[in-house]
C-alpha cells in the first residue's frame, strides 16, 4: 500500500527548474531514501509534500490525502525534520520542546523526556547556543514525540555525530518495524545502502532511477583484474583503468563470472556486489554522457 504518492510533479522558481515530472512512490512500512547532489531538488520535494511550498503541475499525496487540500490534517500525523533547523533563538530547549507537544493531543512528556535521553538533548540551553548538530537533534525530537506514522527527514544526520547517527537509525527503524512509513532524503550512501529497501536518485530536478537496493546488488558485480586477455567478454563492461587493473561491470551471475574470467586467463582478480557509491556514480556518469 503507497502512503506517499507523488505524480508528475513541476515546481520552478523563476527560470530555475526544481522538479521535472518527479513520480515515486513510497509503501507502508519501509524507509525510502531520496538521494542527490545538492540543488537537486530533493528539499523542494519535501517542501511540497508538507505544504510549505506549491507545485506548479502534478500531484502528490500523503496517507491519500491530497498534500494542498488536507495539509492541516497531514501535519497531525507527520513528522517533519529540515535540512536547515530554524527555530527561535533565544527560547530554551525545554520551552520550545514543551511548546511543540502543545500542538498535538495526549501528554507527550514521558516520551519528549525519552527521547532527550536517547539524543543527549541538553533543555536548559537556549537554542542559539545550541551546534548544528543539537538544533538538528532538537528538530528531530520534535518530530518524532508525537509517535508520527509518517516521518519525512532531509539531510537528518547533517551534523550528527556516529553515536547519535546509529541512535537516529534504531529509532526510525523501531518505529518502521511498528508501521511507521519513513522518507529520507540524504547524500549520505553509506547510510542509504545500510537502511533504505529502495531508493530515488534525482539530478537537476528529474528522477533518474527508483531501484531496489537489494535487487541492484544482486543484480551486479565490480570485477576487478590484473593482467589477462585484451579480448573482453561482451557482458563485461569496462569501466576503468588504473595502476595496471582493469575495472568491469556485469549482470553475469556468478558461475557465469567464472567462465568469463577463466576465457581471459587473469593474474589475479577479485569479485564484489555492485556497492551504493559505485551504482551512483555509473547512474550519474551514464546520465552526462547522454
Amino acid at each position: 500500500m503507497a502512503i506517499i504518492e507523488i505524480q508528475n510533479l513541476q515546481k520552478c522558481y523563476g527560470k530555475n527548474v526544481g522538479t521535472r515530472d518527479v513520480t515515486f512512490s513510497v509503501e507502508q512500512g519501509e524507509i525510502f531514501g531520496f538521494v542527490g547532489p545538492n540543488g537537486a531538488g530533493k528539499s523542494t520535494t519535501l517542501k511540497v509534500l508538507m505544504g510549505f511550498i506549491f507545485a506548479q503541475g502534478g500531484s502528490a499525496s500523503i496517507c491519500g490525502q491530497d498534500v494542498v487540500k488536507h495539509t492541516k490534517e497531514i501535519k497531525a500525523f507527520t513528522g517533519y525534520v529540515p535540512s536547515d533547523v530554524r527555530l527561535y533563538p533565544g527560547m530554551r530547549v525545554a520551552e520550545l520542546l514543551k511548546r511543540n507537544a502543545g500542538f498535538y493531543d495526549g501528554n507527550l512528556a514521558a516520551e519528549t523526556e525519552r527521547l532527550c535521553a536517547l539524543f543527549e538533548i541538553d533543555t536548559s540551553k537556549r537554542f542559539h547556543e545550541l551546534s548544528t548538530g543539537n538544533k538538528k537533534k532538537v528538530s528531530i525530537a520534535c518530530a518524532l514525540m508525537p509517535g508520527p506514522k509518517v516521518i519525512i527527514l532531509d539531510e537528518p544526520t547533517n551534523g550528527l555525530d556516529p553515536v547519535m547517527q546509529k541512535a537516529l537509525f534504531a529509532e526510525l527503524e523501531r518505529r518502521r518495524a511498528a508501521g511507521a512509513t519513513v522518507l529520507l532524503s540524504s547524500h549520505n550512501l553509506a547510510e542509504v545502502e545500510e537502511y533504505c529497501t529502495r531508493v530515488a536518485f534525482i539530478k537537476d530536478g528529474s528522477i533518474l532511477a527508483v531501484t531496489d537496493l537489494r535487487q541492484a546488488a544482486a543484480q551486479h558485480k565490480i570485477i576487478t583484474l590484473t593482467g589477462g586477455s585484451a579480448e573482453v567478454p561482451e557482458d563485461l563492461e569496462l569501466l576503468r583503468e588504473e595502476g595496471g587493473k582493469r575495472v568491469f561491470r556485469t549482470a553475469l551471475a556468478g558461475g557465469e563470472v567464472l567462465r568469463a574470467l577463466s576465457a581471459m586467463v587473469p593474474e589475479d582478480f577479485t569479485v564484489e556486489n555492485e556497492s551504493m557509491e559505485a551504482y551512483f556514480w555509473n547512474l550519474y556518469e551514464l546520465e552526462d554522457a547522454q
